[in-house]
């Protein structure tokens, strides 16, 4: 059955409810709706194409419609769907559980499957609180994180997040967590420059650790970048710092790699630029090549052993979901897997980030770019009012909506965030693809930023 796109518009209207999106401007406008896609371009249904420039969110690898991942699902689908986890297992579940613990840091041993990265990181909480219960120092209940983090929305990982404009309006569901700062070097809270600064800002860590480690549970972190605060990148040592730290205060560190992991920024896993082993480590997203919801909680033996005891010890760990360790998701996850190593992708990834970054130079002649921070294939252009003084736009210039709006009518979906435009290509993309994606968001930022192009509107519904 085939709809024509003002009718699948209206029922759009009718009954469906986006994700992040202001539904009063998003219903008043004419929005794009999605029906195909191919390698990095996805297609609507008038038979427009579009690159695909932030991944489907950040979660696609491969591409589109990739033949071997939609030949391991329908092989998957000839043999069966779905069988619960609970208390029993099945085959690519273990398969998928075994090529994870080879690829984590040393040390990551046990996985514990759900169908999300806020999930996982749920469960990374959950985990981490019983733990110390087990290991008799049930005083150790609170969670350390950094300022502007996102670990997604659901309760306990919003209250683990520390950015107002998602999570205030929740405050009274939330357990409290202690703050402390990230290495926002662009815009260092403590006013210090990064080749002098000396990690200043640990010291604001350390001192923490030293007074409440007795009653902290864990410290969550986004390993090298930051992704929804606006694609913020650590220095360099910084997170094997924040290890020793954890190490040192007897605090186990949570690595969340929902974002970070698997190839996206130049390593299989972000942890690995500072040579870091976290004790849990959380992950989804390109786990499945981006093509089904399959997340998982990795851990140590440690702290899995802590969990083992006999039945009337109910030391079981009571969390699960109906989906975990589904059968089609981890056979997509399986041919992912096999994709990675038959095309040598982490590798190309970093070889093909330095080729962005050589391109993304240009940008610097742009007089409203003022920073441009990347990590392999995660990109983020910080726009400003005025570069000499980094003075921002206001909230209410949109000025990220609307360069975005621009790049969509130039053939490119993004989707900011606040006056971060951010650019996260699949990581299969071509050279020759990425070159072409990268000119049409140089074109979108000159032409709303210089030019004085106008967007054909501004309900703008692609972002934040």
């Amino acid at each position: 059955m085939t709809y024509e796109y003002q009718e699948l518009a209206e029922k759009s209207r009718k009954h469906l409810w986006n994700s992040f999106t202001q539904m009063q401007g998003y219903n008043e406008d004419l929005p794009v709706i999605i029906e195909s896609g191919d390698g990095v371009k996805l297609r609507d249904v008038t038979g427009r194409e579009f690159y695909d420039g932030v991944s489907s969110i950040w979660l696609n690898v491969h591409g589109h419609n990739v033949p071997e991942l939609n030949d391991a699902i329908t092989a998957q689908l000839g043999k069966i769907a779905h069988s619960t986890i609970l208390g029993m297992a099945n085959v690519p579940a273990i398969l998928v559980a075994e090529r994870i613990a080879n690829l984590t840091p040393p040390g990551l041993e046990k996985v514990f499957y759900s169908d999300s990265g806020a999930t996982s990181v749920e469960i990374a909480i959950k985990m981490a609180f019983q733990y110390w219960q087990h290991r008799g120092r049930p005083e150790k209940q609170a969670f350390v994180t950094m300022n502007n983090a996102y670990h997604g929305d659901t309760i306990g990982a919003v209250s683990v997040g520390a950015i107002d404009l998602y999570h205030k309006a929740y405050s009274k569901l939330l357990f409290q967590s202690y703050r402390v700062e990230y290495p926002y070097c662009y815009r260092c809270p403590l006013g210090e420059e990064l080749s002098t600064c000396a990690f200043a800002c640990l010291q604001q860590v350390e001192q923490l650790l030293e007074e409440k480690s007795s009653e902290i549970a864990g410290f969550i972190i986004e390993p090298i970048v930051q992704g929804a605060s606006g694609i913020i990148t650590m220095p360099h040592g910084f997170l094997a710092r924040l290890r020793e730290l954890c190490t040192k205060h007897d605090v186990l560190m949570i690595c969340d790699e929902v974002a970070t992991g698997f190839g996206r920024t130049g390593k299989m896993f972000a942890c690995e630029y500072d040579g870091v082993s976290p004790d849990i480590m959380c992950m989804g997203k390109g786990l499945t090549g981006g093509y089904l919801p399959v997340a998982a909680t990795v851990t140590t033996d440690e702290v899995y052993d802590a969990f083992l005891g006999s039945y009337e010890s109910a030391k079981t760990f009571f969390h699960g979901h109906s989906f975990a360790g589904n059968q089609l998701g981890c056979a997509a996850a399986l041919a992912n897997f096999e994709l990675f190593e038959k095309n040598d992708l982490v590798r190309n990834v970093a070889l093909k980030s330095e080729h962005a970054a050589a391109k993304l130079e240009k940008f610097r002649e742009l007089k409203h770019v003022g920073d441009i921070r990347q990590r392999g294939l995660m990109i983020g252009i910080e726009l400003v009012r005025d570069r000499e003084t980094k003075e921002e736009y206001e909230f209410g210039d949109k000025i990220g909506l609307i360069v975005s709006r621009r790049a969509c009518e130039l053939g490119m979906i993004i989707r900011p965030l606040g006056n971060v435009v951010v650019f996260m290509p699949p990581l299969a993309s071509t050279v020759e693809e990425l070159d072409a994606m990268i000119d049409i968001l140089y074109e979108a930022i000159a032409d709303i930023t210089e030019r004085g192009v106008r967007v054909r509107s501004e309900k703008l519904p692609y972002g934040l």
